[in-house]
């Protein structure tokens, strides 16, 4: 922009078309201008903004007007691929700016700290990058900062927690390095802080506990160390607490406990030790417990048959150990279960089966005895029965036939014995059978030709005579044809 371009523009802003009463309007003339001036800056190649001298400023793309000036300049999802001019700065009227949805590239200027009236900065999915400058710090009234998903790198400026009136911060998705700075914990009025999918590390601050508003702290995908503070377990408002995917260690605090109204608890996939607390059974609220993919060990606390809202459930891949408590069978809002990749032992418990709702129940790969219940078969709802590589005995129960929404059945790498019940024909929208592995006799029960959305049928490994209904050929697979060892009728 020239020298002379600010008179240039003021004039233009001053025809009496696209500012009424010039005169009377200094502060919108103004606004206008700077406007105008940095139009190219901002639309890039595109040439989408209709901002002209021929209508009113009023009427231009995502300009509101205000008693002193332009209020409000939204611009989400309108194709800008430019920069972010630092004269947007001049705005001072402006309590929202939003250019999020655009494909804006260059830093964050610095002079968008002017906006002292700024309530809500929302700079989300773009092409930014540089680092967030700390003078954002100063926008004392700000309510809302929205800069996720750009390419943001370097710090989280700690003068971000002067934002005495932030209550939405989502810094999620860029490249940011570094620790989460203490002073977030002195942002009083926040109840979103996203941070996720960064490349933060250190340990997660104590102070955070002191957000006594906050309803959900998202810390997922990043390099976090150390220990889930315990001061955590204040956060008496706190609806969703997601960690998932760092490298947090030592136990799970008791403190969450706590939590009254946590609905999500996502502490997958980090190296967390220890038992999993029985206090956990006091989230009457809970929605989703993810503790799957640590080292947890010790028994799986019968307590947790205490959370009625629970409706996912994964405690897979740890080092769980001891009996499945029949107590889990009160969940009564359970769709998914999955305890999987564990130690765990003894018999599958026939409360399991009060599962109404249940969709996907995984106990895979543990050192489950016993018999399958024939109760299973009451889940009307499940879809995938995976209970393979256990060491389960007796026959498959006919009952399984009743699973009539069922689309994969897993029972391979057991001890199962007696014949394949033909009642496993009845399964319609079976895609997968899976029974390799056991100590199955008798023959082939030709009803398993029934099953026309079949794609995968396992059966070597055991004792069968006879000979494969040519109708399954299909289904096997050459290879599987070659282990299996019999000839078709």
């Amino acid at each position: 922009m020239s020298d002379n371009a600010p008179n240039k523009y003021i004039e233009l802003c001053s025809n009496g078309i696209v500012v009424p009463n010039p005169a009377d309007n200094p502060g919108l003339v103004s606004d206008c201008a700077t406007l105008l001036a940095v139009k190219d800056t901002l639309e890039g190649t595109t040439g989408n903004l209709d901002w002209s001298t021929d209508i009113s400023v009023s009427d231009w793309d995502g300009v509101t007007i205000g008693n002193d000036g332009v209020s409000s300049l939204s611009l989400s999802y309108s194709s800008l691929n430019g920069e972010i001019p630092p004269e947007l700065g001049n705005l001072t009227n402006l309590t929202r700016l939003s250019l999020d949805e655009n494909q804006l590239t260059g830093a964050i200027p610095t002079e968008l700290s002017n906006l002292a009236k700024l309530e809500e900065l929302n700079l989300a999915n773009n092409q930014l990058t540089g680092a967030i400058p700390p003078e954002l710090g100063n926008l004392a009234n700000l309510m809302k900062l929205y800069l996720l998903n750009n390419q943001l790198t370097g710090a989280t400026p700690s003068e971000l927690g002067n934002l005495a009136n932030l209550m939405y911060l989502s810094l999620a998705d860029n490249q940011l390095t570094g620790a989460i700075p203490a002073e977030l914990g002195n942002l009083a009025n926040l109840r979103g802080l996203w941070i996720s999918e960064n490349q933060l590390t250190g340990a997660i601050p104590a102070e955070l506990g002191n957000l006594a508003n906050l309803r959900g702290l998202y810390l997922s995908e990043n390099q976090l160390t150390g220990a889930i503070p315990a001061e955590l377990g204040n956060l008496a408002n706190l609806g969703s607490l997601v960690l998932t995917d760092n490298q947090l260690m030592g136990t799970i605090p008791p403190e969450l406990g706590n939590l009254a109204n946590l609905r999500m608890l996502w502490l997958n996939d980090n190296q967390l030790t220890g038992a999993i607390p029985a206090e956990l059974g006091n989230l009457a609220n809970l929605k989703w417990m993810y503790l799957y993919g640590n080292e947890l060990a010790g028994a799986i606390p019968a307590e947790l048959g205490n959370l009625a809202n629970l409706m996912y459930l994964s405690l897979a891949d740890n080092n769980l150990t001891g009996a499945i408590p029949a107590e889990l069978g009160n969940l009564a809002s359970l769709t998914n279960f999955n305890l999987a990749d564990n130690n765990l032992t003894g018999a599958i418990p026939a409360e399991l089966s009060n599962f109404a709702n249940l969709t996907s129940l995984e106990l895979s790969d543990n050192q489950l005895t016993g018999e399958i219940p024939p109760e299973l078969g009451n889940l009307a709802n499940l879809r995938m029965l995976w209970l393979n590589n256990n060491q389960l005995t007796g026959e498959i129960p006919p009952e399984l036939s009743n699973l009539v929404n069922l689309r994969r059945l897993l029972l391979d790498g057991n001890r199962l014995t007696g014949a394949i019940p033909p009642e496993l024909g009845n399964l319609a929208k079976l895609g997968r059978l899976n029974l390799h592995g056991n100590q199955l006799t008798g023959t082939i029960p030709p009803e398993l030709g029934n099953l026309a959305n079949l794609g995968y049928l396992h059966l070597h490994g055991n004792r069968l005579t006879g000979c494969i209904p040519s109708i399954l050929r299909a289904s096997l697979g050459n290879d599987e044809i070659a282990r299996i060892g019999l000839p078709f009728c």
